[in-house]
């Protein structure tokens, strides 16, 4: 038996496949539950030192804008430069730069637009560690094991996107240096961690870096309808159906729950999330993965219309944990179709196009709540949204016959 022998070859790679996904789930935990808390001290921090809400706007665009900046560049430099290397480059410079937050804060010299400008630079440096290290996950582990490692990969940072916050912001009360300190200790483990996963290295193309070469995963991407499809459905169901932007309307005006109810509303999502991503690694989808996707998107607009409809704290918390469990598995699903179908020396490329299709969905899809929140109302604008994703869930059926009738990840 398999199990009996450590010295079949089987039994060999299925050891190296866990610590090498072990490494680099160690690595992605430590590196997004520090992102978390830097966003989360940032925000205290600068909102202190200002007073201004608009500031607070700033900080999420200067996390935002380097990766839509440099998206292309990203995607070259993954595929062509070992993405060991460029991860763990990435994460010590982050580490560097939030090194400078604690000194500036110990000395008193740190100010509001120092701030944004550090933030912006480690955007800088996330907008390259973030493709890369997604690129770098299907060479860690053996193709039939893939689909596992990305619903781990998913789960646990779920759980560092949970823990990240509430540690950061108990941190920061404590005393902001400390916190500082502490994300600069995270970042800098896993550039350690990082250093030591075997494997990342790219078979480099024999043309030059051209335009083409640069613009070759936006190709990639419309040359194939599935991954297309995929990308885009995820993108604009995500895009309307932005109902958290609105929570603390909720949570004030019409469930009046306060401040705590806005903390169980905001975890509910992630709760939901974080569950359904530990089934699917436990047991992975072995068939019709692209109706399933397709259902997850109809039953996430089910989840917001219930959620836009409900008075009952209770109701809508069941609705949000749903809504979360529904997006979860439409992202294992395009993760790991849109990887395990993407050639090796593209991967980092279609994954720069990947992120700023996520990052533009999450971006103007809370701008999209609050305009249609101030046109027709709180109640109005999330069920428009929810109604909006299953028309779009519909429509792409018809539009993307292709990932409709996808079976396998790997047909």
């Amino acid at each position: 038996m398999l199990r009996n022998d450590p010295s079949h070859p089987s039994a060999v790679a299925i050891h190296r496949d866990n610590t090498q996904l072990i490494l680099f789930l160690s690595a992605r935990v430590s590196s997004v539950m520090a992102y978390q808390m830097l966003s989360v001290a940032v925000g205290w921090h600068i909102y202190a030192l200002t007073g201004s809400p608009f500031y607070l706007g700033l900080v999420g665009l200067a996390q935002f804008f380097p990766l839509f900046l440099l998206a292309l560049i990203v995607g070259h430099v993954a595929d062509r430069y070992e993405r060991r290397t460029v991860g763990r480059l990435c994460q010590l410079f982050e580490s560097a730069g939030v090194a400078v937050l604690a000194a500036g804060n110990l000395a008193g010299w740190l100010n509001a637009h120092l701030i944004l400008g550090i933030v912006l630079l480690i955007g800088g440096a996330r907008a390259f560690e973030a493709p890369t290290m997604q690129a770098f996950l299907p060479n860690l582990v053996s193709r039939d094991r893939f689909p596992k490692a990305v619903a781990w990969a998913t789960s646990s940072s779920q759980t560092a996107v949970i823990v990240g916050p509430a540690l950061g912001g108990f941190l920061y009360a404590a005393n902001p240096s400390v916190a500082y300190l502490a994300i600069v200790v995270l970042f800098a483990g896993a550039s350690l961690v990082t250093s030591r996963i075997k494997g990342g290295r790219v078979k480099k193309e024999s043309s030059t870096a051209d335009l083409r070469s640069v613009f070759a995963g936006i190709t990639f991407i419309r040359a194939n309808p599935a991954i297309l499809g995929a990308i885009s459905l995820d993108l604009f169901a995500v895009l309307l159906g932005g109902a958290t932007a609105l929570l603390p309307v909720y949570a004030r005006d019409i469930l009046c729950v306060g401040p705590w109810g806005l903390g169980l509303l905001r975890s509910a999502p992630a709760v939901g999330a974080l569950a359904m991503s530990i089934s699917l690694a436990r047991h992975p989808l072995q068939s019709r993965i692209g109706r399933t996707m397709f259902l997850a998107v109809i039953v996430f607009g089910m989840a917001t219309i219930l959620f836009a409809l409900s008075t009952s704290l209770i109701v809508s918390l069941i609705s949000l944990v749903i809504l979360g469990a529904a997006d979860v598995t439409s992202v294992v699903i395009r993760q790991f179709l849109v990887q395990i179908r993407t050639p090796d020396n593209m991967r980092g490329r279609v994954a720069a196009v990947n992120s700023v299709f996520i990052g533009t969905s999450n971006q103007l899809g809370e701008f999209e709540s609050g305009l249609t929140a101030a046109w027709f109302g709180v109640v109005p604008a999330v069920l428009i949204g929810g109604i909006g994703s299953i028309i779009i869930a519909l429509g792409w059926m018809r539009l993307f016959p292709e990932l409709l009738h996808v079976d396998k990840a790997q047909d």
